[in-house]
């Protein structure tokens, strides 16, 4: 048994208990973070949540380079999307010790990378990956006719109710806001229109809406169906 079988895969047992050492150190960091968000917290219990933060960001950093080390493409695997999950979960916490600086403070949002580490030890999830993978083409061509739908819809209630309602539909870019609110089926009721040619309007892009929702989910659900018959 060599050091790669063990950080790299997990078909022996010793492989299997890493990978599930660093996941529940995952679940553990997360927690960590949550409770620092807790107002009135002692000095002292802050001080132990510092301890489990230091002692989890030594384990990680310690795992990425073991991760480098056994890779056999090494440059592929640091600028790899798990490669850069891995350095996202670790980098933050050294960036930030020492300084005190209001602005450095954002970097504590980059925590929330260690959650994406997970993605790592699950099956279900890689096959989602590979199903997005492979359909990736048809995705960027759905985004973008998402977004010449949005513009669209945007003039379209801008011509319609500039003149009824000038402050909410001021501009065309004050109209994406109800496009996208619209588009996506969530109709919050903040804006919306009141002329009998906008209502007709936003009929038509309602049900585009409703279309708009079911493609992407009819792309991936194929993906995936495909991916699982492989196995």
């Amino acid at each position: 048994m060599n050091l790669r079988s063990i950080v790299q895969e997990d078909t022996t047992k010793a492989g299997r208990v890493f990978d599930l050492f660093v996941q529940f150190l995952i679940v553990l960091s997360l927690v960590d973070f949550s409770i620092e968000t807790l107002p009135d917290l002692s000095e002292e219990k802050r001080f132990y949540l510092k301890i489990v933060e230091t002692f989890i960001v030594a384990i990680f950093t310690i795992e990425y380079i073991l991760r480098v080390i056994t890779s056999a493409k090494k440059r592929e695997f640091i600028f790899s999307f798990y490669g850069i999950v891995d350095l996202a979960a670790i980098l933050p916490f050294y960036l930030s010790t020492g300084i005190d600086l209001r602005s450095v403070r954002i970097f504590r949002l980059f925590k929330l990378f260690r959650l994406f580490k997970i993605l790592r030890y699950s099956k279900a999830l890689n096959r989602m990956k590979e199903a997005f993978v492979s359909v990736k083409e048809e995705l960027v061509l759905f985004i973008l006719s998402t977004l010449f739908l949005v513009y669209i819809a945007s003039v379209g209630i801008y011509y319609c109710e500039n003149k009824a309602q000038p402050e909410i539909y001021s501009s065309v870019f004050h109209s994406m806001w109800w496009s996208i609110v619209t588009l996506t089926t969530v109709g919050y009721g903040d804006s919306y229109p009141i002329t009998t040619l906008g209502k007709v309007f936003s009929s038509m892009v309602m049900f585009l809406g409703i279309g708009l929702v079911a493609v992407p989910s009819g792309l991936i659900a194929s993906a995936l169906t495909k991916t699982l018959n492989k196995d």
